[in-house]
């Protein structure tokens, strides 16, 4: 099957499940959680759609993941050419997100959905489907799922659920993991050790991108609460650089803004694929004793840049009037930030991790506020609203610039 060699034990269940040898043939649902890298994507969506042709011809179905960009990037692209060597051929109407799949003279369609936000639900409103697969189904609204799954009317239709894990009070947890019995699904857990495609050495690869809790998640697969640093690897001060001579090949400066509360701007420059935040802009008003005007801030962002070029400036988006001076100034280009507190700090990690971004021993209040940013002791996935203006500013330059630099696809595994 294409680049598919070989299938492990719990890959082969996840495959066969539905066949009517297996002795799991009569459950309504099939869900996969654990870590990042177990081949349990791939195989659920192999899966889901040789069950759809064995089942029905003429049915209607849906794939569902965070964004239908997501959903063709992590189903669809990794499918269809298994599919093809296999003999089956599709059309694809990427216009009105669905695809027209066939096999042996049937023929089923495969609707393709995006579920992140509450106004997902009406988007798939009306329909009636043979089944439904949710692809990263925890970062998915519950009101998208549960409407999603009232359209399965059709008898004999199916629910196919795959996630890495999140915080254990999660919803998906609460309602689907632990009421497996009652949902009549059958649950299987992934490692990476579970998909033979793995070399030892890919593993470990993996098994250092992450510490602290996102470890506990993507790598041993588990739902455990956050706690203690957001980023513990960043404690010690090897964790920090000095600037590197030679020069930067381009400039760019991320703003947390903050009347009452602090101020953070941070001046980023890149050299040989690497950007380091070079500088900073603090400034507490409540440390200082007074407050400063959208105008005094930007004198302090112009005191930060000094005659250098900048590319891009990104802000956080709910200070409209600061974005707003810094366009009628017209010296910068200015974009708002992409605000995902969870998904930012995923990123933030990796690319701490992986080297590329670096932080210089000149930015102290960053260094400072590495050592006191933590997640919330309530059990939720948040960080406590403490010490985390240096930290919202990176969380926006990696999501807004970093993203923009790579074409708007992050090539690691946190994203999922």
């Amino acid at each position: 099957m294409s680049e598919i060699k070989s299938f492990s034990q719990k890959q082969l269940m996840l495959l066969t499940w539905w066949c009517p040898e297996s002795k799991y043939t009569d459950r309504d649902a099939v869900i996969c959680d654990g870590s990042v890298r177990s081949g349990k994507t791939v195989c659920m969506s192999l899966s889901f759609i040789l069950w759809a042709f064995a089942a029905f011809d003429g049915g209607s179905f849906a794939i569902c993941g965070k964004t239908i960009r997501s959903v063709r990037r992590n189903v669809i692209a990794p499918i269809l050419p298994i599919l093809k060597a296999q003999g089956f051929t599709y059309v694809e109407k990427i216009s009105e997100n669905y695809l027209d799949i066939s096999y042996a003279g049937k023929t089923n369609r495969f609707y393709l959905f995006g579920g992140r936000d509450e106004g997902s639900a009406s988007l798939i409103q009306g329909m009636t489907l043979s089944g439904v697969m949710f692809d990263e189904a925890a970062l998915l609204v519950r009101s998208f799922v549960e409407q999603a799954l009232a359209r399965c009317s059709v008898e004999g239709s199916k629910f196919w659920f795959n996630c890495n894990p999140e915080f254990p009070r999660h919803w998906f947890y609460t309602e689907w993991i632990e009421k497996q019995k009652e949902k009549n699904a059958l649950y299987l857990h992934f490692t990476m050790r579970d998909n033979p495609s793995l070399s030892k050495d890919m593993i470990r690869r993996y098994e250092h991108l992450y510490s602290g809790t996102f470890y506990e998640r993507f790598i041993l697969g588990k739902w455990v609460a956050a706690e203690g640093l957001v980023y513990p690897f960043m404690s010690g001060s090897s964790c920090f650089c000095d600037e590197p001579t030679g020069g930067f090949d381009e400039y760019a400066v991320s703003c947390d803004y903050g009347t009452v509360n602090p101020a953070s701007f941070g001046l980023w420059g890149r050299q040989n694929g690497i950007w380091y935040r070079i500088d900073e802009y603090y400034y507490d008003s409540r440390r200082e004793g007074e407050q400063k005007t959208d105008e005094e801030h930007y004198d302090g962002l112009l005191k930060l840049v000094g005659e250098r070029k900048i590319s891009r400036i990104t802000v956080d988006p709910s200070a409209a009037s600061f974005i707003e001076l810094i366009r009628r100034k017209g010296r910068f280009t200015v974009v708002p930030a992409e605000n995902n507190v969870l998904d930012g700090i995923r990123r933030v990690s990796t690319y701490l991790k992986q080297g590329k971004i670096k932080i210089c021993r000149a930015c102290t209040d960053t260094i400072r506020e590495f050592g006191l940013y933590r997640w919330d002791s309530s059990g939720r996935d948040s960080p406590v609203k403490e010490n985390d203006h240096a930290m919202d500013d990176i969380r926006y330059f990696v999501t807004t610039i970093l993203k923009s630099d790579s074409g708007g696809f992050f090539a690691i595994a946190a994203e999922r």
